[in-house]
């Protein structure tokens, strides 16, 4: 690649230039009582002028490159300055942040090295290890999120490099070294396939680029392999053809030619040409992007699940016609006065929203006391009991108790006279906000019968009801979804959801699995409150009768 060239180049030109100073501060050759000896001088110098020029030359190019570093930041720093929440709620804005932070600030040290300027890059170093600064995992977390935005929405590669999520256009667009970094991550996951979009869309922007970002032979290279790995060996010995038309000695490609012409002949007398098309798979093709065939009955299935995200499926018209929204009382005094806004997402189970059920100074409250310690959002171990971290979890969270401020305690009271049951064993307040392409795959609140430990170290018995509160609206994605009824709950800030977990038996409801659908252009703040059984048993008092094995869990 071009930069690396120039730092060798660089440290070429300094070993010579100090070489030739040590050699004129050594010399004691007397060179003026022969006129031969001062024509060689000249050649002497004429070395010395030219070695100087290049040494300056390439020092000037870095400079260029570093100032395009520079304006790249300002530009991109300023507009996250004008409205840094609006900014970082664009998945792409959030990506190029972390990757800025990461290879390309690589790429700056590298350049700022090869000058031994030790007080800049001292500076780098404190803040790398001082401040908040990300790293390799960072960067392969973004981009593995991007990779999921564009499966789980079926965004065009094309379109979202461009930065435009669902039709939406944003500001914020993807040069080639973007794109070629979002394929090295995903081949370095072993994704072969976001590989090739990723690095397909590397090399057709980087034809239109003026100043190239990357080296077309590293493209070519990445690209070859992640087109073998997919089975498509003649395709990857064309590209690996063209590698080598451009870099004739490329040891990697001259041994990967060999090996992509002997498995060819291998096919060939293995196994009859396949007709045009035939690839043998269910695969089709949605804005340029492949994907199965899906089935929307399946309600564990994944492909039911993301088309709800997408808002593709729903429940039947006839489910939906007997959904109405009311004011509930309850028979309590305040409410006489002050009714709920209660709205019918669906029944049986029942999957209630409640309106303006909390107020922007609450969840001003809330998100002020939880941000300082949020941590990454766990999940708990069915067989240890244990919170760990998991990559179908991407959050972080934080718990308040209702001591803590009045806003905390207002909450806890509202969520009781919304549902009916008592507080005295619901868990905390928790508090999540979604990062980029922040999501849950699909769970249940509840433990199921397997899972013994679960909530052992409570001893306050299952979670019988969840409450949701919604704490900000959400640009595109982030709706709460639940497969096994198509029922899709989309965030409104000042909304609350709510559903028993458990049926008067105490057997969990398998119907309310549910997931959290990545968020595709915003910022998603939730607040949940879990409610258990112990102290409920006045409240919503249990039955013998228990509903059919096939929907209890």
């Amino acid at each position: 690649m071009k930069r690396e060239r120039l730092h060798t180049m660089i440290k070429c030109h300094i070993l010579l230039f100090v070489q030739l100073l040590f050699l004129f501060k050594g010399c004691r050759c007397e060179v003026f009582t022969a006129l031969v000896d001062m024509e060689d001088l000249l050649d002497t110098e004429h070395v010395l002028i030219d070695t100087m020029q290049n040494y300056l030359r390439a020092e000037e190019q870095k400079i260029e490159y570093l100032k395009r570093y520079i304006d790249h930041y300002k530009e991109q720093h300023n507009k996250a300055l004008e409205d840094p929440q609006l900014y970082l709620s664009n998945p792409i804005n959030a990506y190029t942040l972390v990757k800025r932070l990461t290879a390309d600030w690589s790429q700056v040290e590298t350049l700022i090295n090869t000058n031994v300027n030790a007080d800049a890059l001292a500076n780098i170093t404190y803040f790398k290890e001082n401040m908040k600064f990300p790293g390799d995992e960072d960067l392969n977390g973004a981009a593995v999120a991007l990779m999921r935005l564009q499966d789980t929405y079926r965004l065009d590669t094309s379109s979202l490099a461009r930065g435009e999520l669902n039709g939406v256009k944003y500001s914020a667009e993807l040069n080639a070294a973007d794109c070629f970094e979002l394929g090295r991550q995903s081949y370095n996951n072993g994704d072969y396939y976001h590989t090739q979009l990723w690095m397909e869309e590397a090399e057709s922007r980087l034809k239109s680029e003026r100043n190239r970002t990357v080296d077309y032979g590293d493209i070519l290279e990445y690209l070859a392999f992640s087109i073998y790995k997919q089975g498509h060996i003649a395709q990857a010995l064309d590209l690996t053809n063209k590698l080598l038309e451009i870099v004739p000695s490329h040891s990697r490609a001259l041994g990967n030619r060999l090996y992509y012409e002997d498995q060819l002949k291998e096919l060939k007398q293995k196994e009859p040409l396949k007709r045009k098309g035939d690839d043998g798979t269910d695969d089709i093709e949605t804005n340029g992007v492949k994907f199965h065939k899906p089935n929307y009955e399946d309600p564990y299935g994944r492909d039911l699940y993301e088309a709800l995200c997408r808002g593709e499926v729903s429940s039947p018209i006839e489910v939906q016609a007997k959904l109405k929204c009311y004011y509930l009382t309850k028979n309590h005094p305040f409410l006489k006065i002050a009714p709920f806004k209660v709205e019918e997402a669906h029944l049986d189970p029942d999957l209630f929203i409640y309106h303006n059920v909390i107020a922007d100074s609450e969840i001003e409250t809330v998100k002020r006391l939880a941000q300082p310690r949020f941590q990454r959002a766990t999940v708990q171990n069915s067989e240890t009991g244990a919170l760990e971290t998991a990559q179908y979890r991407i959050s972080k969270s934080a718990w308040l108790k209702e001591i803590e401020h009045k806003h905390v305690a207002d909450i806890a009271q509202r969520v009781a006279d919304m549902t009916g049951l008592s507080m005295e064993t619901a868990e905390e307040l928790q508090v999540v906000n979604y990062g980029i392409g922040g999501h849950y795959d699909p769970h249940f609140d509840f433990a199921r019968r397997e899972e013994k430990n679960a909530f052992k170290n409570l001893g306050t018995g299952n979670r019988i009801a969840t409450v949701l509160f919604y704490m900000s609206d959400v640009a595109q994605g982030g709706a709460t979804v639940f497969p096994v009824v198509k029922t899709a709950l989309w965030p409104k800030k000042g909304t609350a959801a709510f559903w028993y977990n458990l049926f008067p038996s105490g057997d969990g409801d398998k119907r309310t699995r549910h997931a959290a659908c990545p968020v595709l252009a915003g910022s998603k703040w939730v607040s949940n409150k879990w409610i258990h059984e112990r102290g409920q048993e006045f409240l919503r008092p249990c039955t013998k009768e228990r509903p059919p094995e096939d929907l209890t869990a």
